[in-house]
């Protein structure tokens, strides 16, 4: 991997440009279709991705993230593209100034230099990628090298299996033998696809 692991920009771009991607399949009649994050379905979990890049934009521009709702409202059914590719572009401008990175920030599990905070949210978007990929029967195929770095923060940021009520992964999964990096990020997070025994 030559992507400098100590600015995460560059993968965090790739991230939401493949969830973008993989938004703009997303079917009206897949909408109420049920999810790996089994509280979500499809637009819940779309409202999510919204809100969540609008959370770490709002960090990034030096304003309360905490104060930002992780889901949005309003969105149309077929405003999903758009409503995600303004966001993504707000974290981009938000986070251009390297000094960003190094800023002490406000997020869900503390504080922590910017850089920790966009690795954070790299996490969360990797994780809900592949929520919505299952949950639309794969309709693009996952960028490897992203489930493999955002598995390395998940095992360092989280490195019991057992999760308490106050993490917001459930108990990690025995993932399947010769599972690929998304499946071992998904089980390592408590997820548990269809067809896993």
């Amino acid at each position: 991997m030559n992507t400098n692991a100590n600015d995460p920009r560059p993968l965090y771009t790739r991230a939401t440009e493949q969830a973008a991607a993989l938004i703009r399949t997303v079917r009206p009649e897949q909408l109420a279709g049920p999810t790996p994050c089994t509280e979500f379905d499809v637009r819940t979990l779309l409202s999510h991705l919204v809100g969540g890049t609008l959370r770490i934009a709002t960090v990034g521009e030096g304003g309360d993230g905490m104060a930002v709702h992780p889901f949005v409202d309003g969105v149309a059914d077929e405003g999903w593209p758009a409503a995600y590719d303004e966001a993504r572009v707000r974290v981009r401008n938000a986070w251009a100034d390297d000094a960003r990175l190094d800023a002490p920030v406000r997020v869900p599990w503390g504080e922590a230099p910017g850089r920790a905070a966009l690795s954070g949210y790299l996490m969360e978007n990797v994780t809900h990628t592949w929520d919505l990929s299952e949950a639309l029967g794969h309709p693009l195929e996952l960028d490897p090298e992203l489930a493999e770095f955002t598995l390395t923060i998940a095992r360092r940021v989280l490195p019991d299996e057992q999760r308490d009520a106050d993490t917001p992964f459930d108990t990690a999964q025995p993932a399947p033998e010769k599972a690929d990096a998304y499946a071992q990020l998904a089980a390592w997070l408590g997820r548990k696809p269809v067809g896993w025994v």
